[in-house]
């Protein structure tokens, strides 16, 4: 039998000319969406930090770490959300 949930991780990059209410903004975001589809178990934010390489021509990005528990069709939903969304530089979702 299938599991009913799994424990995923996201690792979003924001841009930081967004500004820190911008970031803030787009933090609270995802927040909202992930509570909606599944349960937070943490956000780590990492906060800004230097880029290995320049990304649209931006050298900093702030970094958050979503870990959560949701069903497993909405990491589809949350990252087709992720690439429409203006601000984000960078995403990625695991399965823990």
């Amino acid at each position: 039998m299938a599991k009913v949930t799994a424990t995923y991780e996201t690792m979003l990059v924001f841009n930081t000319k967004l500004g820190e209410d911008g970031v803030k903004a787009l933090v609270e975001k995802f927040k909202s969406l992930i509570e909606a589809n599944g349960t937070i178990d943490s956000i780590d934010e990492w906060g800004k930090r230097k880029l290995a390489y320049a990304i649209e021509d931006e050298t900093e990005g702030y970094y958050v770490l979503y870990t959560f528990t949701c069903k497993p069709d909405f990491p589809a939903e949350l990252e087709r959300i992720v690439k429409i969304t203006d601000g984000v530089l960078r995403s990625l979702t695991i399965v823990k």
